[in-house]
C-alpha cells in the first residue's frame, strides 16, 4: 500500500526551513509555484539560498520580501512585463544578498550533474569570460567556500586539461545541493506521478538533485489514469515526496494548456516595487492577511476567465499576445 503523499500548503512552506537550499519548476513566467512562494513570504521564511536555472517572478517576490541572502543563476525578470529584476538589483546594491553568476548553460550542467550523481560537471562554455574571473566569485569573497556550509562548494569551479583526446582546456563545476524542489504542474498521481503537459525544462532534473520534491497540481488524478499512457508522463512517482492539489497554484505566472500569464498582474508589479515601500506595499494588498482561496477571490472570476485557454488551442483567445 502506497503511502499517502497529500500535505496541505501549510504544511509544504513548513518543509522549506530557514537557511533552506531550494529550486523552482518552469522556465521565467511559466509555472512557477507561486501559491508556495506567498506562503513562504507569510510565513516570513528567512536565509534562503535559492539556486535556479533562471530566475523569474518568483525570485523577486522572494527577494523583495527578504527571504533570500543567497541567488544563484543566471538572469532574472518578467520577459516583456518587465524586463530585469528589480527587487534583486536594490538588494544587490545595498548589499543585502550575494549574487552568485553562472552562465545559463552552466547552471543547467549543474543541475545535471546533481541529477545524474556525479561529482562535478565538465564544460567548455564560458571559458575566456569573466564568468570565470576570480574577482567574481561572489561566494568565495564572502568567505563561505571554507568547506562548513553544506550547500556551497569549496570552488566556483576548477580548470583541468582533457586527458582523453586533447581537447584543450575543460571547466569543472560543482553540482547543485538542493534541500528542497518544487514544481508546478498540470497533473500529479495520486501515489506522486507528474505528467508535464508542454515544455518541462529543467523540471526532471530539479526533481532528481533535492533531497525532498513538492509537486503542487492543477489537480490530482488517479494513477491508472496516467498508466494508460505512461509515455506521456514526465517525473516517476518515487522521485516526488509530497504531492499539493491547488488549482490556480502558478498565478500570475501561466499554466500551459490552462491558462495564460497575467501580463498586467506581472506590469503592475514590476512597476510598483522599484522601492522596498513599495514592494512592502504591494505585498500588503495581495500577499499578507489572506491564503490562496481568497487571493483567488480578491482576483475575481471575469479575470481568471479571461486567463482560461481554449483547450483547443492551449492559450486564450481572449488575452492579446505580444505588442507594449
Amino acid at each position: 500500500m502506497s503511502t499517502d503523499k497529500r500535505i496541505t500548503l501549510q504544511q509544504a512552506a513548513e518543509i522549506v526551513k530557514n537557511g533552506s537550499s531550494l529550486t523552482f519548476s518552469g522556465f521565467t513566467i511559466w509555472r512557477r509555484p507561486f501559491a508556495l512562494v506567498y506562503e513562504l513570504i507569510r510565513q516570513q521564511r528567512r536565509g534562503l539560498h535559492l539556486i535556479e536555472v533562471q530566475g523569474g517572478p518568483q525570485t523577486e517576490f522572494l527577494v523583495g520580501a527578504g527571504c533570500v541572502d543567497i541567488w544563484e543563476s543566471c538572469w532574472v525578470g518578467h520577459e516583456l512585463y518587465g524586463k530585469y529584476g528589480a527587487n534583486l538589483s536594490r538588494k544587490v546594491g545595498n548589499k543585502e544578498i550575494i549574487v552568485e553568476d553562472y552562465s545559463h548553460a552552466e547552471m543547467m550542467f549543474r543541475f545535471s550533474a546533481a541529477a545524474q550523481g556525479a561529482a562535478y560537471a565538465v564544460t567548455q562554455t564560458s571559458l575566456g569570460t569573466d564568468i570565470h574571473n576570480p574577482e567574481y566569485d561572489m561566494l568565495g569573497r564572502a568567505g563561505l567556500r571554507d568547506g562548513t556550509h553544506p550547500h556551497i562548494a569549496k570552488h566556483k569551479y576548477q580548470f583541468v586539461e582533457d586527458p582523453f583526446f586533447g581537447a584543450g582546456a575543460q571547466v569543472l563545476l560543482p553540482p547543485v545541493k538542493l534541500d528542497v524542489a518544487v514544481l508546478c504542474v498540470q497533473q500529479v498521481g495520486e501515489e506522486g506521478t507528474v505528467r508535464v503537459n508542454g515544455q518541462y525544462y529543467s523540471d526532471p532534473e530539479s526533481a532528481r538533485a533535492a533531497d525532498i520534491t513538492i509537486a503542487f497540481a492543477e489537480e490530482i488524478v488517479p494513477e491508472e489514469y496516467l498508466r494508460r499512457n505512461a509515455d506521456q508522463n514526465t517525473i516517476p512517482s518515487f522521485e516526488v515526496d509530497y504531492i499539493i492539489e491547488c488549482p490556480f497554484g502558478a498565478h500570475p505566472t501561466g499554466m500551459f494548456g490552462r491558462y495564460d500569464v497575467d501580463g498586467n498582474f506581472l506590469k503592475d508589479f514590476y512597476g510598483r516595487t522599484r522601492t522596498q515601500e513599495g514592494f512592502d506595499d504591494f505585498a500588503k494588498e495581495w500577499i499578507h492577511g489572506q491564503d490562496h482561496m481568497s487571493y483567488l477571490e480578491k482576483l475575481g472570476w471575469p479575470r481568471m476567465l479571461k486567463l482560461k485557454a481554449n483547450t483547443a488551442l492551449n492559450y486564450s483567445p481572449r488575452e492579446s499576445k505580444g505588442g507594449k
